[in-house]
């Protein structure tokens, strides 16, 4: 597990701590920490289907949020690319593409 990585996961979970309680509901939180749980612990998301959907859970929970207007557009992609982050680097030749 690289630094980044480490680093993106601690984001998440500072920012489930700080706001998590106030802004988000508790089926909420878990979804979030599943995702960034399952992305910190996957080798290859590329073949992590586990790892793919529940980061594809957390883009879409963060796109509800913003519909409904209880997050801002900045704060949900900054969590949403944290929460990503939190994965292993796709390689270099998917990355172009």
């Amino acid at each position: 597990m690289s630094p980044e990585r480490s680093s993106a996961y601690r984001r998440v979970m500072k920012t489930l701590e700080d706001v998590g309680p106030s802004k988000l509901l508790d089926t909420e939180q878990q979804r979030i920490r599943y995702a960034a749980d399952n992305l910190i612990f996957s080798g290859d998301l590329s073949t992590d289907v586990e790892a793919q959907d529940a980061l594809a859970d957390v883009e879409a929970l963060c796109g509800a949020l913003v519909e409904s207007g209880r997050w801002e557009q900045v704060s949900a992609g900054r969590l949403a690319a944290d929460v990503y982050e939190c994965g292993p680097a796709m390689p270099a030749i998917l990355q172009a593409a």
